[in-house]
């Protein structure tokens, strides 16, 4: 029976999610203009060949605009993870959340469900770019279309659950500007999205920007969505990946927890 429910409250806060998607259809623009912007504007400044290490010590020549896709794609999931937390917000200050936290189901399976709901939209909305990128002659082996399934999730559901712990702090939505200069955009630029780590290893200059973006979890997302499009597997970003989603998502389980968490708080006399 706790199954059945489970289901249910996943089917009825995914359909939630996706109707207010389409509803919102500013939502799936804004998601594709900023990584379209990269591929078309800031990749056309850099069409040299660049030697891109798929699996060391071998290199395999592709252009600019290639090696950045994996690194927009985990832009759109950054990007969605950071709107869903914001619905949580906004729902906490409508009051919405603190019903759907009083359903009859643990609440570390009721975050669950809301963090498969935004994976679910986000990696919908990573292979919708992938379609538009073949109008850019950017392309891939269809082979690698489905095996980067796997990684987009799990990248999905890292971000998300990043995102869903760092909602439990962000008490209004107008600190989300705060969030994206601060978490977005550092996490974006300090990792592998834009440029190679062993082009940064290689460079003196470069040796404290390596070591932050190999610290970096979504340096591993990217690198574990290269890879797998490739039909290669990464065990080190692999096992990141999939550490820091169970490390998040516990933090955002404690935080939402009425007895030491955000409710606690927000319960206690001002």
């Amino acid at each position: 029976m706790q199954l059945v429910h489970t289901a249910r409250a996943l089917r009825a806060v995914t359909m939630r999610e996706i109707i207010k998607f389409v509803q919102q259809r500013g939502r799936l623009l804004s998601a594709l203009v900023r990584p379209l912007m990269w591929l078309a504007v800031f990749a056309a400044g850099f069409q040299n060949v660049l030697g891109v290490s798929i699996i060391p010590p071998y290199k395999t020549y592709i252009s600019y605009q290639v090696y950045i896709v994996p690194g927009l794609l985990g832009i759109i999931l950054l990007f969605h993870g950071m709107q869903s937390s914001l619905s949580m917000v906004y729902d906490r200050e409508m009051g919405v959340m603190r019903l759907l936290l009083t359903a009859p189901l643990p609440r570390w399976v009721l975050l669950a469900c809301k963090l498969a709901a935004g994976t679910v939209l986000s990696v919908i909305t990573c292979y919708v770019f992938l379609a538009v990128c073949i109008l850019f002659d950017v392309t891939f082996d269809w082979s690698g279309w489905l095996a980067v399934l796997p990684a987009l999730v799990l990248s999905g559901l890292m971000l998300g659950s990043l995102w869903l712990f760092l909602s439990v702090h962000i008490k209004q939505v107008e600190n989300f500007a705060g969030a994206m200069n601060f978490v977005m955009f550092p996490m974006f630029f300090f990792s592998s999205a834009l440029y190679p780590l062993w082009k940064l290893q290689e460079a003196d200059q470069s040796q404290i920007l390596y070591w932050v973006s190999l610290l970096n979890p979504f340096t591993h997302a990217v690198e574990m969505i290269r890879f797998s499009i490739y039909g290669m597997f990464e065990p080190v970003s692999t096992a990141v990946v999939c550490g820091s989603t169970v490390v998040f998502f516990l933090l955002a389980v404690l935080g939402y927890d009425p007895q030491r968490g955000m409710l606690r708080r927000a319960a206690q006399p001002a």
